[in-house]
C-alpha cells in the first residue's frame, strides 16, 4: 500500500533563489523537526545521483534515511527517491518551484509514501499524518527559505 501527500505554498523570493535553497538539502532540519541531521554526498553541488543521508525521528524512533536525486531541472524541478529501506519510505517525491511574479515563487511539494513489511500496516497512518501536517510543513519550508535567502 502507498499514499501521496502534497502541498503548495508561496515564498517571497525569486524562483532561482528558492530553487538554490531547496536543492542544497542540508537546511532540511530548519523546516522539518523530524530531521535530526543530514549530509550531502558527495559534498559538491547537488546533481542527479547526489545522495542526502540523515537521521530522522518518527514516533520516538530514530531511523537512518538516504535519498537520491533522480531528476534536476533548474529552476523548475527537483525529484528524489528514498534508497534506504525502512518500514515506511518516500519512494518518490519532489519540489516544483515556479515564478508567480513580483519576485515570488509558488512551490509544489509531493511525496509518495510506501509501506514495506510491517510498514504496510503503518503507511496509512503515516500518510494521514503527513497530509494533516502538509500545510504547516509548507509554511516551515517557506519560513526557512525566506530566512536563508536575502530578498532582492
Amino acid at each position: 500500500m502507498s499514499g501521496r501527500f502534497e502541498t503548495t505554498f508561496e515564498v517571497d523570493r525569486t524562483v532561482e533563489a528558492v530553487f538554490d535553497h531547496l536543492v542544497d538539502g542540508r537546511d532540511d532540519p530548519q523546516s522539518s523537526p523530524r530531521v535530526q541531521r543530514i549530509e550531502r554526498l558527495p559534498d559538491t553541488p547537488t546533481a542527479v545521483g547526489t545522495v542526502f543521508r540523515g537521521t530522522v525521528k518518527d514516533a520516538g524512533t530514530r531511523t537512518a534515511r538516504e535519498f537520491r536525486i533522480t531528476e534536476l531541472q533548474a529552476p523548475a524541478r527537483i525529484r528524489w527517491a528514498e534508497v534506504s529501506r525502512n518500514s515506511v519510505t518516500a519512494d518518490e517525491g519532489g519540489y516544483e518551484p515556479e515564478p508567480v511574479g513580483d519576485g515570488r515563487t509558488r512551490v509544489h511539494l509531493s511525496d509518495v509514501l510506501e509501506g514495506h513489511g510491517i510498514g504496510r500496516l503503518l503507511v496509512g497512518l503515516a500518510v494521514a499524518a503527513a497530509r494533516k501536517d502538509a500545510p504547516a510543513f509548507g509554511e516551515r519550508i517557506k519560513a526557512a527559505a525566506e530566512t536563508a535567502v536575502a530578498p532582492r
